[in-house]
């Protein structure tokens, strides 16, 4: 039976802890406890009975009770196996980092490492550039290299646009000012 435990928020690691060393203290049919990434105050027990998920978790700090209901795993199940998410992440994006210890600054992908799960990055604002490991976790893309080659290639033609329209005359008057030496009289 998987039990559903109400623990003080933030605390779900060490609430986990103090239960997990209770049950094996006492030698309870304790089968499992869960934290699930993304859940807050509320941790998973697996257990024998109801009785023996309430001794576990008695009178120890951060554990607020057991709420009523038992669950199955199947209602659970979603939010215990992980879901992949393909990064799209390539050398030479400008990224946002968002975990410790230099979070919210930006950084230029350098290098990616998808079977470890890793982007080497070089900061933006740092004075020497130094390259910096991080997990592809604690990154998000703030700007595509290709969405930046395309629009220094528009701003390209742009300018050359203009730079011909310079050398052009816009009408035909300016052709009979000139003179003999090309210049405008």
């Amino acid at each position: 039976m998987i039990f559903v435990i109400k623990v003080t928020t933030n605390k779900e690691e060490r609430a986990l802890e103090l239960i997990s060393d209770k049950a094996n203290k006492k030698n309870l049919q304790v089968f499992s406890i869960v934290r699930p990434h993304g859940l807050r105050g509320y941790i998973f027990l697996e257990a024998i009975d109801r009785e023996t998920a309430e001794e576990a978790a008695f009178n120890l700090p951060y554990v607020k009770g057991i709420i009523g209901k038992t669950l199955e795993y199947a209602e659970i199940q979603n939010m215990l196996t992980p879901n992949l998410e393909e990064v799209k992440i390539d050398k030479g994006d400008i990224v946002e980092i968002i975990g410790e210890p230099f979070k919210k600054e930006k950084a230029k992908v350098t290098r990616v490492d998808k079977t470890k799960g890793e982007v080497v990055v070089s900061l933006l604002n740092a004075v020497v550039p130094i390259p910096v490991t991080v997990k592809i976790d604690n990154v998000r893309v703030i700007r595509r290299e290709e969405e930046t080659k395309t629009e220094v290639h528009e701003e390209k033609k742009d300018s050359t646009a203009e730079q011909k329209s310079l050398l052009i005359p816009q009408n035909e008057e300016t052709y009979e000012n000139m003179s003999s030496e090309g210049e405008a009289v």
